[in-house]
């Protein structure tokens, strides 16, 4: 599967319920070995299952939105652990992972797939002109 938003992010860009600027957007790093995306069906973080989600980032800073282009500060995961990681996605995080809409699945990238070692992960977002991406 190629780098791509989720139907309902799509969705809630055009609907108002999503702000990339404003709202709590996190990282979720997935193991696909217990995840298939669906990102015509997949809503909210409940869809990835708990075992796929091997470690979730703070808020996103330092939030872009220039020209259609979504980028953001670069993330440090600290000695993670755990299952490989073949994706990232990104979604709106409400506190509970029923309403947490899913925006954007990524499993494209410099460095992926890995497997953590307990070393920190630097996670460093594109600097080519989609950043992180562009709707």
């Amino acid at each position: 599967m190629a780098n791509s938003l989720y139907d309902k992010a799509r969705e809630g860009f055009l609907d108002g319920s999503i702000v990339l600027t404003t709202n709590n957007i996190k990282a979720v790093l997935v193991d696909t070995s217990t995840y298939t995306p669906n990102l015509a069906t997949h809503a909210n973080l409940s869809d990835i299952p708990t075992p796929a989600r091997v470690a979730t980032s703070g808020n996103l800073t330092g939030k872009t939105v220039t020209n259609g282009v979504f980028d953001a500060d670069d993330l440090t995961f600290a000695a993670l652990g755990g299952a490989s990681v073949e994706a990232i996605v990104l979604y709106k995080d409400t506190g509970t992972a029923s309403t947490s809409r899913l925006i954007h699945y990524m499993d494209t990238g410099t460095g992926l797939p890995f497997t953590p070692n307990g070393g920190d992960l630097n996670l460093a977002w594109s600097n080519a002109a989609n950043k992180i991406f562009k709707i």
